[in-house]
């Protein structure tokens, strides 16, 4: 199991319809072939700072399959517009 872990920075006065377009969009990773769960967080400290945590089976569940599909280019289509700068995205696993 692989963890992305993207760290989104928007505008903070367009921080609620940032979290409104990833809800309407979700479904676009959510069918994706890998995808295990997901969670979005809102940072405390920073306005208009999100963590997006994606699991997935593999790195390249994510990295192939979904971003090379149409469902990456819809869901950045809704997404996109919102990031302030390009998202930092990296991947991790699990040190036991």
């Amino acid at each position: 199991m692989i963890l992305e872990l993207a760290l989104i920075q928007t505008e903070p006065e367009r921080a609620d319809a940032f979290e409104a377009a990833v809800h309407s969009a979700i479904h676009n990773v959510t069918h994706a072939k890998g995808y295990i769960n997901h969670e979005l967080r809102r940072c405390i400290e920073t306005p208009g700072r999100f963590a997006l945590l994606i699991r997935w089976e593999t790195l390249e569940d994510h990295t192939v399959g979904f971003r090379g599909s149409p469902a990456f280019t819809a869901w950045r289509a809704v997404v996109g517009p919102f990031f302030a700068q390009p998202p930092l995205v990296e991947h991790y696993t699990l040190v036991e």
